[in-house]
């Protein structure tokens, strides 16, 4: 692959194009709607979400181009070619990007379209749990005029995963805090970690805004890094906690695979886990309303019900726990706290008109997206960072001078 050259930036354009067409329709002989059963029943994953994401995989697809514009510096151009006497290039920082994808969330796997718009040859080994997204994406890129030195599918046994981020140039890792320890100060890796996303009720009245915070804590199935783990109320947190959980607890229990599902499925054994890992960190905090949260499913598996627990004070270490399914920690706050408790989040949703706040929050290094006002901390939109861009991962600007260039018939001309 690193051997191989890139396609034209305009071929690369219309192949993406071409593929988030084909995702939509059959791909291999399987139908969307089969396929998308297929990652429900699968990963657990509620049907509707995986809906959801593969339209946005689609629209990522034909979008990758503009996308990875939005991030490019504004004084920087795309081809040397283009510079009349002196100018920056924006250059990749390497040719191959392996990709460790996750099993959580299909639309996951919108990210690494970006690379390919920008020239990288992309690997992807996928999750075990949910191998069927990468595979449908990497055929339908293929389908569409991106050859296998391009692009590939590389599921391996998890103890090559390590062989395979040292062997590429640069690699986009996905997983928890292990994961993260593991290559931290490694500039070839990007690690995708947990997110910890969060909301602060500052205004004085939360009661307007429990539906944001439904949204934020159980959309996509409560399963992604931009769903909120913990909520900081400026009030009565104990009038909010049992609110949102009777919210919470209105959502179906029904099997991924269901019209109706919502909350995410495991198997019986990894929902007890989960179950009895939240109790175990409950530390003279109270789930609200504390009965049973695996709740068995006919055929198998169980559904995990929300959690909401509520805690004494705001800089309890619970508020820093993340679960893979709607599980959310509450406490009080007040402004003599500051942002504190609200630091170490992917996207923090601030509801308040303190200015000064707010402009804490945005200058902070450890918040990495801010919502203000009733915006839910999943909103997400094309363009615009998650993590940052990925592009500022995978490319630099070079300087590039010129004076004499060479001509192919051996004269010398003046750019």
């Amino acid at each position: 692959m690193r051997r191989a050259q890139p396609l034209p930036p305009a071929d690369r354009k219309a192949a993406l194009a071409a593929a988030g067409d084909l995702f939509l329709d059959t791909v291999g002989d399987v139908p969307l709607a089969e396929y998308e059963r297929q990652v429900a029943e699968a990963s657990g994953v509620a049907l509707a979400v995986v809906r959801a994401a593969s339209r946005s995989i689609a629209r990522s697809a034909t979008e990758a181009e503009e996308i990875v514009r939005q991030a490019r510096p504004t004084g920087a151009i795309d081809d040397w070619r283009g510079v009349p006497e002196a100018g920056a290039v924006w250059t990749r920082r390497g040719e191959v990007l392996v990709v460790q994808a996750p099993g959580n969330h299909p639309a996951t796997h919108t990210v690494w379209l970006e690379a390919l718009a920008l020239g990288y040859r992309v690997a992807v080994r996928p999750s075990s749990r949910e191998p069927f997204t990468p595979y449908r994406l990497v055929s339908a890129l293929r389908a569409c005029g991106f050859p296998e030195d391009q692009v590939t599918f590389l599921p391996t046994e998890r103890a090559v995963a390590r062989d395979l981020v040292n062997a590429a140039d640069l690699a986009l890792v996905y997983g928890g805090s292990e994961v993260a320890a593991m290559y931290r100060g490694r500039a070839d890796v990007s690690v995708q970690g947990p997110g910890r996303s969060k909301i602060l009720l500052a205004d004085g009245r939360w009661a307007d805004h429990v539906d944001t915070v439904v949204s934020s804590v159980a959309g996509f199935g409560g399963t992604a890094c931009v769903n909120t783990s913990a909520v900081l109320v400026d009030g009565d947190a104990a009038a909010f906690a049992h609110e949102l959980a009777r919210r919470l607890g209105e959502l179906p229990v029904a099997r991924p695979s269901d019209e109706a599902a919502v909350l995410p499925a495991f198997s019986l054994e990894r929902a007890h886990a989960l179950e009895a890992y939240v109790r175990g960190k409950l530390d003279g905090g109270r789930m609200i309303p504390g009965g049973r949260l695996a709740a068995p499913l006919p055929g198998g598996g169980a559904v995990l019900r929300p959690a909401v627990v509520l805690l004494d004070r705001c800089d309890a270490p619970q508020l820093s726990i993340e679960l893979p399914f709607p599980c959310v920690w509450v406490a009080p706050w007040s402004p003599a706290d500051g942002i504190g408790p609200l630091r170490d989040s992917l996207t923090v949703t601030a509801i308040t008109d303190d200015e000064a706040l707010l402009s804490s929050l945005a200058e902070d290094g450890t918040i990495g997206n801010l919502h203000i006002g009733d915006r839910p901390t999943h909103e997400m939109r094309p363009g615009l960072p998650h993590e940052g861009h990925l592009a500022e991962f995978l490319m630099r600007s070079k300087t590039v001078i010129r004076d004499l260039v060479p001509h192919r018939d051996g004269r010398r001309l003046r750019p």
